[in-house]
C-alpha cells in the first residue's frame, strides 16, 4: 500500500514539473492557481487516507485532460486564452472540484500508515 501511495505520490509530483511550462505559457493565474490548488487538494486526500489510489488516478486523469484542453485553447489563440475559453475552463475545474469533494468525503479510504 505505501509502495501504492508514493507511486501515486511520485506522479502527482512529476505531473506537477510537467505543467509547470504550460502555464507558463498562457495569460490566466486564476487558471493556473485553480490548477494547483486543485492537486494540493488531491495530494492531500491521498496522504491523508482519503482517496484511494484509484480515485486519486481518476481525479489526476480529469486534472490533466483539463490542462491538455487549457493548452488547446491557448494555442489556437497565440498562447492567449479568450473570454470564452476561460469561462469554459473554469466550468469544467468546477466540477471537477466538486468530484474531488466527493471522492473525498465517499466511504471509501485507503490505509494510509496502518
Amino acid at each position: 500500500m505505501k509502495k501504492i501511495i508514493g507511486t501515486i505520490l511520485t506522479g502527482s509530483i512529476v505531473c506537477m514539473f510537467a505543467v509547470a511550462p504550460a502555464l507558463a505559457a498562457n495569460n490566466d493565474p486564476g487558471i493556473d492557481q485553480r490548477e494547483v490548488n486543485q492537486q494540493n487538494r488531491i495530494n492531500q486526500g491521498v496522504q491523508s487516507g482519503q482517496l484511494t489510489p484509484k480515485e486519486a488516478g481518476k481525479l489526476d486523469a480529469k486534472q490533466a485532460r483539463i490542462q491538455q484542453r487549457e493548452d488547446r485553447m491557448a494555442a489556437k489563440n497565440g498562447g492567449n486564452l479568450t473570454a470564452k475559453d476561460k469561462a469554459k475552463l473554469t466550468k469544467q475545474q468546477n466540477r471537477a472540484s466538486k468530484n474531488i469533494y466527493k471522492k473525498k468525503h465517499n466511504d471509501k479510504t485507503a490505509n494510509v500508515g496502518k
